[in-house]
């Protein structure tokens, strides 16, 4: 609202929290280069081996799913708060760990918390994690932004949304999708989610980062069948 009463020029979010579908008018304009995107554990203070009789700290179905596959033999409780109660939380007992986004981690300066960082294989991230972007309003010169967009960060920005969007996913579903650049080339992996019985698939496309959001749709298609025929 701010945006369009013309109060403020510009917001910054966290692109993984931006709904998928934008209004034409408030248009997002520049992607920043991106943070760590991966997930990471991490344990109380002065603790190095997780207690399996608490519980594990997460807060998405994106992260259960996956961790249901890592730690089988533990149980996952959700936790809300932001990042500093969450820790809190943790460091009282509460819970033998959290599983949070590095990204979140390295910009308050809390880098040394992390216990472990998984890969993407082992916990696909959220679309767009780690990238902050930079919404705008359509009539105002934003000439000053000139440089700011990373090249990458935006190829993959783009695709991870567009595969999202394809499955009709919000900020809050559990499909998730990463994308790495490697020179022209865009590595698109994604996770698809069946509601109707609970599973998952994942899978990966490679193709020119030029065509990054077809290639996120194309991605999308291929899971959503093979997701659907299992």
């Amino acid at each position: 609202h701010a945006l369009l009463d013309g109060r403020t020029e510009l917001s910054v979010h966290s692109l993984k929290d931006m709904p998928m579908e934008v209004p034409a008018e408030l248009p997002l304009l520049a992607f920043s280069k991106r943070e760590d995107p991966r997930d990471v554990l991490v344990l109380p203070k002065g603790v190095t081996e997780l207690d399996r009789s608490k519980p594990l700290g997460c807060s998405s179905l994106r992260r259960t799913l996956q961790l249901r596959e890592l730690y089988p033999d533990m149980e996952i409780k959700s936790i809300r708060g932001n990042l500093q109660t969450r820790l809190r939380k943790l460091d009282e007992g509460q819970y033998s760990g959290l599983i949070l986004a590095a990204a979140g981690l390295k910009r308050l300066g809390l880098e040394e918390r992390i216990s472990r960082y998984f890969t993407e294989e082992e916990m696909l991230p959220a679309a767009g994690q780690g990238i902050l972007a930079v919404q705008g309003r359509t009539g105002v010169d934003y000439a000053f932004l000139d440089g700011y967009c990373d090249a990458d960060a935006w190829s993959a920005g783009c695709a991870e949304r567009a595969f999202v969007r394809c499955l009709n996913g919000g900020c809050s579903s559990p499909v998730a999708a990463h994308g790495e650049i490697s020179g022209d080339e865009l590595y698109l992996r994604g996770l698809y989610y069946n509601e109707k019985d609970g599973s998952y698939v994942t899978g990966t496309l490679r193709g020119d980062k030029a065509d990054a959001e077809s290639l996120g749709r194309e991605l999308a298609e291929t899971l959503r069948k093979k997701g659907e025929n299992r």
